[in-house]
């Protein structure tokens, strides 16, 4: 759920219905309600079903009958743990994983070594890390706000990548100011770009519903979705750095009160247009 995210693919987009609706789902979500309900967000049908066969192959999807015996899939067990993970970091108030609240204060360092025959694994593990949200502070370590470490272990076990890896948790005791390491292990200036992008993109539509005095489940959903789909993958790329090791006007917390203002006016009315939009199950 981490990949650099320009542009709402299908692919996201499946997976971010199923964290914001389709989890919820009593049984597995029909492939035709599945259909239905990623069409107002402009994906068409073939779409869905090459995206759906995707993530199966990914082990994220199992395909299973619905009750009424149309064919849908269910979240696998990975695939649930994975968006409960994101959960934490998506609706996480920026604030308190800023001073390093819910996970403890300091670092976590992933040191990992891969045998030359088994290098393609280098390149997962390198791909995953940053996917997480590390930085690199040297070669073969990578570092990261220890409130990462729980989830950093779900994801490395569930790749099967733990015997590469050893995990410490530890302070910066120099010589470089933290605060300048911290612009050697982060490329600051591409977050700031990227939360200033969804800023663009979503402050107007939060201005907009803050000036409507309804708030329609279809009009809800769509923005939501898209809202939802833009923003998870932000809390990935900046992995919530204390502010004192931030330059001055850090947009990342502006970014992530729009998100908020989207998600308790939205949330809950797009609800409302899913179950209306047929049985999921």
């Amino acid at each position: 759920m981490s990949e650099q995210h320009t542009q709402h693919t299908p692919r996201s987009l499946i997976v971010t219905f199923y964290g914001a609706y389709g989890r919820a789902a009593p049984g597995p979500v029909a492939v035709a309600e599945l259909v239905r309900l990623l069409a107002p967000v402009g994906v068409d049908a073939p779409s869905v079903r090459s995206s759906v066969s995707r993530l199966k192959r990914r082990g994220l999807l199992v395909p299973d009958r619905t009750a009424s015996g149309a064919a849908g899939y269910a979240l696998s067990p990975d695939a649930r743990q994975l968006l409960e993970d994101g959960d934490r970091r998506i609706y996480w108030p920026w604030a308190s994983r800023r001073e390093g609240s819910g996970g403890g204060a300091g670092w976590v360092l992933a040191v990992f070594s891969v045998p030359e025959a088994e290098r393609s694994k280098r390149h997962v593990l390198r791909s995953r890390l940053a996917g997480l949200g590390f930085g690199t502070a040297a070669p073969g370590v990578w570092i990261a706000p220890a409130h990462l470490y729980e989830e950093t272990r779900h994801t490395l076990a569930r790749l099967h990548l733990t015997s590469y890896v050893d995990l410490f948790r530890g302070e910066h005791l120099g010589f470089t100011p933290t605060a300048e390491a911290v612009s050697r292990w982060w490329d600051l200036a591409s977050l700031a770009k990227q939360h200033e992008a969804f800023l663009d993109r979503h402050e107007p539509v939060l201005r907009a519903w803050q000036s409507r005095p309804d708030t329609p489940a279809p009009d809800a959903y769509h923005d939501y979705l898209l809202a939802l789909d833009s923003w998870r993958h932000l809390p990935y790329a900046d992995p919530g750095l204390p502010s004192a090791l931030l330059p001055e006007g850090w947009p990342g917390g502006r970014a992530a009160e729009v998100f908020r203002g989207l998600d308790e006016r939205l949330r809950e009315a797009g609800r409302g247009f899913v179950s209306t939009a047929g049985p999921l199950h």
